[in-house]
């Protein structure tokens, strides 16, 4: 027995053809949307709605928020100005050892971040060996501040977007570029205006999805950056901090949370279908 699914293809004549799905497929599936929607709808039902805005609206409330977006958006301008030419130099290049490059590169992903904040503290700290010369020479002090958090965030957010740029730029493949050349125009010209254009959906969706996870950047925040109100305590950290004293504000803080990340992946969601069409 079969179902028949809600997408459909057109057949060589032009008739719909409708795809099916047999059955045993229809519970696991069932089971694993309810595994992720169940607990949103759980923290939708405990959350003390009559003082939702009171809640959402504090002090720490607000500076963290402010934070959260403040250094999001420059990780992702980081991410966006590091990580796409590090995207065109994995899709495009033939350089030695590229394999281990692309595995250095997709290691935040698989790391528990709080490893990464530790790692970033043992090079930028005051005992790391760029961490002392940072503040013999310069003065600079970056662990416990606002730029450990955007650094923390960048380190976490970057793969995203190289792994989104990067099957773009393969997909695409190289023969727009190759057409520009033998009209004459040079490598940084055909960049420019082929190059970017082609894959400028995945460029977008590669840089919503690292803001999503710059925002709710927590375990490498922490390690290297603390959690100082005003200075480098985000939305996640206050979140964790409330949960211990203040259960209702933590509920709602987390709501504001998933608002955000469902904006985000319903933007990219659309961007990405509208894409396809």
């Amino acid at each position: 027995m079969t179902r028949a699914v809600t997408r459909t293809g057109r057949g060589s004549r032009g008739s719909t053809v409708s795809l099916a799905l047999p059955w045993p497929v229809w519970v696991p599936a069932v089971v694993a949307f309810g595994l992720i929607a169940v607990p949103v709808a759980g923290l939708i039902v405990r959350t003390d709605w009559p003082n939702f805005a009171a809640l959402v609206t504090t002090d720490a409330a607000l500076d963290a928020l402010w934070l959260s977006l403040k250094t999001g958006l420059t990780s992702t301008a980081l991410c966006l100005v590091l990580g796409g030419p590090l995207a065109l130099v994995l899709a495009r290049s033939n350089i030695p050892g590229l394999p281990f490059l692309r595995s250095v590169v997709l290691l935040p992903l698989v790391l528990p971040p709080v490893v990464g904040g530790l790692t970033l503290l043992f090079l930028l700290g005051r005992t790391g060996p760029l961490g002392q010369l940072l503040n013999a020479w310069f003065g600079i002090t970056v662990p416990f501040s606002t730029e450990a958090v955007v650094i923390a965030q960048t380190f976490v957010a970057m793969p995203f977007l190289v792994v989104s740029l990067e099957g773009a730029l393969r997909t695409a493949g190289e023969r727009y570029e190759v057409v520009a050349a033998t009209l004459g125009a040079s490598p940084l010209t055909a960049l420019r205006r082929v190059t970017i254009p082609v894959v400028l959906p995945g460029l977008i969706s590669g840089s919503v999805l690292a803001f999503a996870r710059a925002l709710g950047e927590f375990g490498a925040t922490i390690a290297f950056a603390g959690n100082l109100q005003g200075t480098t305590q985000t939305l996640p950290l206050l979140i964790y901090i409330q949960s211990q004293n203040d259960l209702d504000g933590a509920v709602a803080m987390s709501l504001v949370l998933v608002v955000v990340a469902v904006l985000v992946i319903v933007a990219t969601r659309t961007r990405d279908v509208s894409g396809v069409r």
